[in-house]
């Protein structure tokens, strides 16, 4: 069997795990770290180095060895954290995230980048245990520490004396082949210390002092085989001699003389069942309650419910039009088959929502070391991590997120000293937040720091040969932060200061059919919200008619519809007109001109103009009917057709044609040209 098979599932299992160390690492409090957490964080490392071994990647399985050995000490309070060894495992997470690449690109770490961390933890390993190795006299110690992976060995001996007073636990495997015997007296090795070992044609039983308990083992030995195939039993005691020989029996008994576990060596060509197990195995006894499954059979099966959809669609249609006395049966049929094709659709589109803390997670890291760099204390604060999103979306709008938290940081909160002036706490606070609102999400975020100083983005927005004015108002100058280039920076760091950012998220988000607004208080803050759609594969919409033509307007854009009244029309050219709308003025786009549609109405007053809101801004959309509302099946018109000015997606009716759906973002930028237009006295 080709091992290879496993790489992919072992690459996802273990970017898991490391974003779990990074996340359990940052909620350390060096002083009084949690045992739990500990424990956690070794484990995770463990696993790791296990299916490394297992796949033979040598550079990761030294590192995480490493690794492994430090938190192993850590775990078992022989070891006292500080913020330099928490600087290290942090690096080593980001190094072994490289060296993961590396091989899944199928090449090998750069060995300059291993021998480097390795030695970094080397070191660490020496400077923590001076002080102990130097009371007991013991230098073999300190070597035992930063043993690697490649230099370790099995010392057979006769006997075993002066055996400390941790836990002894007798660890028998039934039905267990050679080489997993081999596997599973290094992993137990490296969970304690093997005092001694038989083993018959099929089993093997060792004796292992060791403060992990009995899950620990399994967890750890179901990477090999499984959970029924082991028994532990504790048989704690001052000495233990070897077991008496029986015939096909093979006794080895293990000195005790390292303080540290001894590394499991790398297999040179691991088991077909050791490589499965590997990859396969939960790290835990209990039966795993989920499934790996590549997304684009996901997105396959979302395609076919959607065709599922668009049929039922068309028998509805047909249907409607039958005699419901002569076929009632058969309607009430169709009535079974739309809800059931409806809860089909939303049960296979919650396959791919993913929960907002996928996104959340990242940032500690980020705002940890970003503002140790600016000199600045941050707290960051979290909330609706479980809100879910569509699994295209969130990876795409990681980007985004990180460019307005550094942005924030930079240019949001201050220095503590800036802070205390203005009579603020000297740490910061950062919040990020998710919700859902309607068909959207909403993703904030926040900061409690100086807030967009107005004149000054003005003042570089006209230097800048930007058309502002003074009467702008607060809303539209924070739009302006998203122009290209912009920035008001006074100086370019590595954090800031070229203007691009801002304008790539906005770009961004544009183009995953969002939109950005932004408000702000001078001296109290400002807040980013990212307003997205749940999904890009279906939507809410309201069918409208222009001439022959229908189109479909993005619900969660419309805010109203009303008839206009010829008193509430107003031109400003020959060709663009603005309507009054209780006090406010509003761009009014006909449709009929922007899609250049024939048989249209042109009498706006006989006509509906849909108020709508993108970006922070509202106007009105002409058209000559409304036709009703319903979910769209969204599908890809770039891929099928070209891309069209003003149209975003398309869709087929349950008459078969198929129906545009409107661009609302784009038709607002044609809007907010039209705006700084002068109004009407």
């Amino acid at each position: 069997m080709d091992i290879t098979q496993f790489y992919q599932t072992f690459f996802e299992e273990a970017d898991e795990l490391l974003a779990e160390m990074e996340q359990l690492l940052l909620g350390l409090d060096l002083q009084a770290p949690d045992s739990e957490h500990l424990h956690a964080i070794f484990r995770a490392a463990h696993s790791i180095k296990g299916g490394a071994a297992t796949f033979g990647f040598l550079a990761l399985t030294e590192t995480t060895h490493l690794l492994e050995n430090l938190l192993d000490r850590a775990r078992h309070g022989d070891l006292k954290l500080t913020t330099k060894m928490m600087d290290a495992f942090l690096e080593t997470k980001d190094v072994l995230q490289a060296q993961m690449g590396a091989y899944r690109e199928g090449g090998e770490p750069e060995p300059d980048g291993v021998a480097r961390i390795c030695a970094v933890l080397r070191q660490l390993a020496l400077e923590s245990s001076a002080g102990v190795v130097a009371a007991a006299g013991n230098q073999a110690a300190v070597q035992a520490l930063v043993v690697t992976p490649q230099a370790t060995t099995l010392a057979a001996s006769t006997s075993v004396t002066n055996a400390p007073a941790t836990p002894l636990l007798k660890v028998r495997f039934t039905k267990v082949s050679a080489n997993d015997r081999k596997l599973l007296s290094e992993e137990l090795e490296n969970l304690g210390h093997v005092t001694a070992q038989s083993q018959t044609d099929d089993s093997l039983t060792l004796w292992v002092e060791t403060n992990c308990d009995a899950d620990d083992i399994v967890a750890v030995c179901c990477f090999v085989i499984e959970a029924d195939q082991i028994e532990i039993t504790n048989e704690s005691a001052t000495a233990v001699s070897a077991p008496e020989a029986t015939p096909g029996m093979v006794i080895v008994a293990v000195p005790v003389a390292l303080p540290a576990p001894a590394a499991p060596s790398v297999p040179a060509a691991p088991s077909t069942t050791a490589a499965a197990a590997a990859v396969a195995a939960p790290t835990s006894g209990k039966e795993s309650n989920s499934i790996r499954v590549d997304v684009e059979k996901v997105d396959q099966i979302i395609n076919l419910v959607g065709e599922l959809v668009i049929t039922q669609s068309m028998l509805t249609q047909t249907a409607s039009k039958l005699d419901p006395v002569l076929h009632e049966r058969l309607l009430s049929g169709m009535g079974h088959l739309e809800r059931n094709a409806r809860d089909l659709q939303e049960s296979v589109m919650s396959i791919r929502m993913m929960p907002m803390d996928y996104v959340f997670s990242r940032f500690p890291r980020l705002i940890r070391d970003l503002s140790a760099k600016l000199g600045k204390q941050v707290e960051l604060v979290t909330v609706g991590k479980e809100t879910e999103l569509d699994k295209g979306l969130i990876e795409r709008i990681i980007d985004p997120i990180t460019h307005l938290v550094r942005n924030s940081l930079d240019h949001g909160v201050e220095l503590p000293a800036q802070r205390i002036a203005a009579g603020k706490d000297p740490v910061g606070r950062l919040t990020l937040s998710a919700r859902h609102q309607g068909g959207n999400i909403v993703i904030e975020v926040k900061d409690d720091g100086v807030g967009l100083p107005r004149e000054k983005i003005l003042a570089k927005a006209v230097q800048q040969g930007m058309a502002v004015s003074e009467a702008m108002s607060d809303e539209e100058v924070w739009q302006l932060i998203f122009a290209p280039g912009f920035s008001t920076a006074e100086i370019v760091t590595d954090v800031s200061g070229r203007g691009v950012g801002m304008d790539v998220v906005k770009r961004n988000i544009h183009a995953m059919g969002g939109h950005v607004e932004v408000a702000s208080v001078l001296g109290k803050g400002t807040s980013i919200k990212i307003v997205l759609p749940l999904t890009l594969a279906i939507l809410n919409g309201m069918s409208v008619k222009v001439g022959q033509e229908v189109y479909i307007l993005p619900l969660n854009y419309v805010i109203e519809s009303l008839q206009p009244l010829a008193k509430d029309i107003h031109s400003i050219t020959s060709d663009e007109q603005v309507m009054h709308v209780r006090g406010e003025y509003l761009v009014l786009v006909e449709l009929h001109k922007f899609f250049e549609v024939a048989d249209a109405v042109l009498d706006p007053t006989k006509g509906i103009a849909v108020i709508v809101q993108a970006e922070g801004a509202r106007f009105a959309l002409l058209v000559d009917q409304l036709v009703g509302q319903h979910q769209v099946v969204v599908k890809n018109i770039e891929t099928n057709y070209r891309k069209v000015p003003g149209i975003s997606a398309a869709t087929i009716l349950g008459d078969g044609n198929v129906a545009l759906i409107i661009d609302v973002a784009a038709m607002q930028r044609t809007g907010r040209e039209k705006s700084t237009l002068p109004r009407p006295s």
